[in-house]
């Protein structure tokens, strides 16, 4: 059963990143470079949720978790990247894949939640 708690769930999300990161930045070229725009983005998620947490109002909130939602989803982007051009094993990448899948999911949901009007 995967983990509710978010913040944790990020940060965990973050590590992994960072750890495929590493080794992506061991090879000169293409590599490095993707392994840039990958820890960026990726650590970006937990980073912006944590921002949102402390929003001040419902409409912060929103626009603070579409932003976790977008560097989500940018993580995603270069982790199919990654895999698909060959620059590390499909099999190695699959968990994080899944997980930048369900993080995606989950942040697509609670922007739509927050950007609906409140009830009452």
């Amino acid at each position: 059963m995967p983990e509710r708690d978010l913040q944790r769930r990020t940060f965990h999300f973050a590590s992994r990143i960072i750890r495929l990161c590493r080794v992506l930045s061991s090879s000169p070229g293409i590599s490095r470079q993707l392994g840039a725009q990958l820890v960026r983005s990726g650590t970006s998620v937990g980073a912006n949720y944590e921002e949102a947490k402390a929003a001040h109002t419902r409409r912060e909130f929103a626009c603070k978790m579409s932003l976790v939602l977008r560097e989500a989803r940018e993580t995603h982007y270069w982790l199919r990247l990654i895999s698909a051009s060959g620059l590390m094993p499909p099999e190695d990448l699959r968990e994080v894949v899944a997980e930048a899948d369900e993080l995606v999911a989950i942040f697509t949901t609670a922007v739509r939640k927050a950007k609906q009007p409140p009830l009452g």
